[in-house]
């Protein structure tokens, strides 16, 4: 399994201002980029960079810790898997006003833009994204300590089940610009556990 190193790594929309080594990496957001399509907005935005690595391996998790200064309407960086402009997903915490910010995802079939979103204080300028894959489904995890994960989402991507990009990012999607940086880059094996419903018994036929 190849490592989240800059040897294996490429951008999609490379940014301005950057710097990358194997332990950290600052990006330097530009203003005026975001990833969105389509749902409710009716519009389109396709530019922000996304620093990814490609792989064909079907079991893994991927773990990164962020660290962000944003204060302006829905700065945002997180974790991205970036297959095209129409299949893609991000997670990451987009400010909203020094009262809170939103920690939320967005996964996009298809070209349609989805977007789970809960609250929370302002005050939190660091997060844990873990990534896991099985398949074409995959699974999200944040921490406030690289320690105790908790759930995000699972999600399924349509064309998510060969060789994928996945990695990180970074935008500022009104007229700003904020430092992300990102370090404890880990590649590894899957710690999304299978399930099965055969294993808990419980009768998929069964009406609710």
């Amino acid at each position: 399994m190849k490592e989240f190193v800059k040897e294996n790594l490429y951008w999609t929309r490379e940014p301005k201002q950057y710097v990358i080594t194997d332990s950290l990496i600052t990006i330097e957001t530009e203003p005026n980029t975001d990833l969105w399509q389509r749902t409710y907005y009716g519009f389109s935005n396709d530019n922000a960079p996304v620093l990814q690595m490609k792989t064909s391996c079907q079991y893994f998790s991927f773990t990164v810790k962020t660290e962000f200064n944003s204060s302006a309407l829905f700065d945002q960086c997180g974790i991205a898997i970036y297959l095209d402009s129409d299949n893609w997903m991000k997670a990451s915490i987009e400010y909203e006003n020094e009262d809170y910010q939103r920690l939320g995802s967005v996964v996009t079939n298809n070209g349609y833009s989805d977007w789970a979103t809960h609250d929370i204080p302002s005050s939190i300028r660091e997060m844990w994204y873990r990534l896991s894959r099985r398949g074409s489904d995959y699974y999200i995890e944040t921490s406030l300590d690289g320690i105790t994960f908790n759930q995000m989402r699972a999600f399924h991507l349509f064309k998510g089940d060969g060789e994928i990009s996945f990695g990180i990012y970074a935008a500022s999607p009104v007229d700003h610009s904020f430092t992300a940086r990102f370090s404890n880059m880990e590649m590894g094996e899957c710690k999304w556990e299978s399930w099965s419903a055969e294993e808990t018994g419980f009768n998929q036929t069964q009406s609710k």
